[in-house]
């Protein structure tokens, strides 16, 4: 049996065991990390060695870091990786490329995005949809808040009359978005629960946006993950994503990204105080954003076919649609709660 898994930011890990009555055999780790002293190699597989089959990932975990003498320095790598790499061998933990994955793309209001995003993670829990990569396309401005963020606090309902930009509210946290047609690049991955089955939630932001980072990185930004839910580069913020784990094994994994934005504007419609930018080390939230455009010179959706492309190479996918139930089902959310005085101010 065979597993990897690659650490996002370190080093490949590979496993290669036997099954003999139930537990790991012959088990051999191997990958381009460091480890001092060479033989605390031995440690890790001998703690492997005879763990029964069904043990999880912590476990595995566990048993490595209790076999490990104590000046064993782990470079590139830690016990938890070891343990999915096992697991992925196993088949109890699985990759991209185990699952088929279909792209979706669109023109859509916010609320029918936000309704989109719960009715598509509730599919995939229930089986009924495969796993799913949908890009976002706005069809007016708007800013989307957190679901735990207070209207009032956020936005400046009178500007955004004004400016004609539609407030709403998602269903995961984390902070307010700013967006206009053509401003950002958006999209969202509904995925089974076992593709992040043995990652904490930090582990599984890296994970599930590293497909992204190398799209970025191939389009010549110097783009890296930036805990817990940032992409930034040398030059700043890029972009930020958010999580919803859905009962029945599901996780929505959604990301905004700055492709040209009017800061100005933002600046008129979101609240965005000094408390909030007091960890960036700058005194205009302007400077947060630093638009894709502007360092890769190609056009929104040069860039977008871009990341399409890279995705469909490294974990596969063909190009779907929504099914009319989905559709349907989106509408009527869409209408009910996204658009609903009630949903937007549960936190005044």
């Amino acid at each position: 049996m065979h597993g990897e898994y690659k650490v996002i930011g370190g080093k490949l890990v590979v496993a290669n065991l036997d099954l003999r009555d139930g537990r790991l055999a012959n088990v051999r780790i191997s990958g381009d990390f460091f480890l001092e002293p060479d033989e605390a190699l031995g440690d890790i597989i001998a703690a492997l060695e005879g763990l029964e089959a069904t043990t999880d990932a912590a476990g595995m975990a566990a048993a490595i870091r209790r076999g490990l003498r104590p000046d064993a320095m782990l470079m590139g790598f830690s016990p938890e990786a070891v343990a999915i790499a096992v697991r992925r061998a196993l088949g109890t933990a699985r990759g991209w490329r185990d699952y088929e994955w279909t792209l979706l793309d669109g023109i859509q209001s916010p609320a029918m995005h936000l309704a989109l995003d719960e009715v598509l993670a509730r599919e995939v829990a229930a089986g009924r949809r495969g796993p799913t990569l949908r890009f976002w396309q706005w069809d007016r401005p708007a800013i989307i808040i957190g679901n735990f963020q207070s209207v009032q606090n956020e936005v400046d309902l009178a500007a955004c009359a004004r400016l004609g930009v539609q407030v709403v509210r998602r269903v995961t946290g984390g902070g307010a978005m700013f967006v206009e047609p053509g401003s950002t690049i958006t999209w969202s991955l509904y995925a089974p629960a076992d593709l992040v089955a043995d990652m904490d939630f930090g582990a599984s932001y890296a994970f599930l946006d590293a497909w992204a980072l190398q799209a970025l990185n191939d389009m010549g930004i110097d783009a890296v993950y930036k805990p817990l839910n940032d992409i930034a580069s040398s030059r700043g913020k890029i972009g930020g994503a958010a999580q919803k784990r859905y009962a029945g094994g599901a996780v929505l994994h959604h990301v905004t990204m700055a492709y040209d934005m009017d800061a100005d504007k933002m600046m008129q419609v979101l609240r965005i105080g000094r408390e909030k930018l007091s960890d960036k080390g700058i005194a205009s939230a302007a400077k947060r954003v630093d638009p894709v455009r502007s360092q890769t010179g190609l056009e929104r959706a040069e860039v977008m076919a871009r990341m399409k492309a890279t995705f469909i190479a490294l974990n596969g996918g063909q190009d779907g649609a929504l099914t009319p139930e989905e559709r349907t089902s989106a509408e009527t959310l869409a209408q009910e709660k996204f658009s609903s005085e009630a949903w937007l101010h549960r936190l005044p």
